[in-house]
């Protein structure tokens, strides 16, 4: 399955699709300028012209959106070059997982600063980043699921943002989790349940991630990490699998 193919079956999940709802709740009706930070594929950027009369897809390649009133951006979110208050809307959601923590802060500030009112962010809620590790064939790195470096509580995203109101937080779907145990003999398996399909390469070499070969040690450890897994995945079956906050600027 090509690039373009893997993306629109993505956006067509259910999961998906409840989460674009959620954050399309939080969004004011009407608008001149909007942006969207890290747009990925531009699906929501093209969205968010039902609402608004132009619309910026950044991100740091440039997607490709055909529609007129779209504009395709190569940008990074940690150095934007609009001035202060450029847009009615600033919307950045599956994105600052991403970001290298000593960055956040930088990211965090400069999406706060173009923002003229409306700044809607998503992020994955209390995300445990030792479920879907992978190891890289090349160079042996344990990477942590789709490339995510930074797991996020409510009071960490409000305390990215200092000086802006909460104007509505919304959460939505759901994440399991892992404990040190099931972690360790995961591992030890090589990791060969993990997100091998992200886009995202080795964050250490930059190798794309390959799924190790089902050899029986690696099927009885998998197995028995699984097992090691459910109780904690049990007791943490409600949490949320994402938080969406409508911050504003007064």
């Amino acid at each position: 399955m090509d690039l373009t193919a893997h993306r629109a079956v993505i956006r067509k999940s259910a999961e998906e699709q409840e989460r674009i709802a959620d954050l399309f709740r939080l969004i004011p009706s009407r608008g001149d300028r909007a942006l969207d930070a890290g747009a990925w594929d531009g699906y929501l950027a093209a969205r968010l012209t039902d609402r608004y009369d132009h619309v910026i897809a950044l991100d740091l390649n440039a997607p490709t959106v055909d529609h007129e009133r779209v504009e395709c951006v190569q940008g990074d979110i940690t150095a934007l070059t609009y001035p202060d208050d450029s847009f009615d809307l600033v919307l950045c959601t599956e994105v600052l997982e991403h970001v290298p923590s000593r960055l956040l802060p930088l990211a965090c500030a400069e999406l706060a600063r173009v923002a003229r009112r409306d700044l809607i962010v998503g992020v994955p809620f209390r995300q445990d980043l030792r479920l879907g590790q992978t190891t890289c064939g090349q160079c042996g790195h344990r990477n942590p699921p789709w490339g995510h470096v930074n797991s996020f509580t409510l009071e960490r995203l409000r305390g990215l943002f200092p000086g802006l109101r909460v104007e509505a937080t919304s959460f939505v779907g759901r994440r399991s989790g892992t404990n040190a145990l099931a972690a360790a003999v995961t591992d030890l398996a090589g990791n060969p349940r993990g997100t091998y399909q992200q886009e995202e390469g080795c964050l250490e070499c930059g190798a794309e991630l390959v799924r190790p070969a089902w050899r029986p040690t690696t099927k009885a450890l998998a197995a028995l990490g699984v097992v090691l897994q459910a109780p904690t995945g049990w007791l943490r079956r409600n949490q949320p699998g994402w938080v969406h906050v409508h911050f504003v600027k007064d």
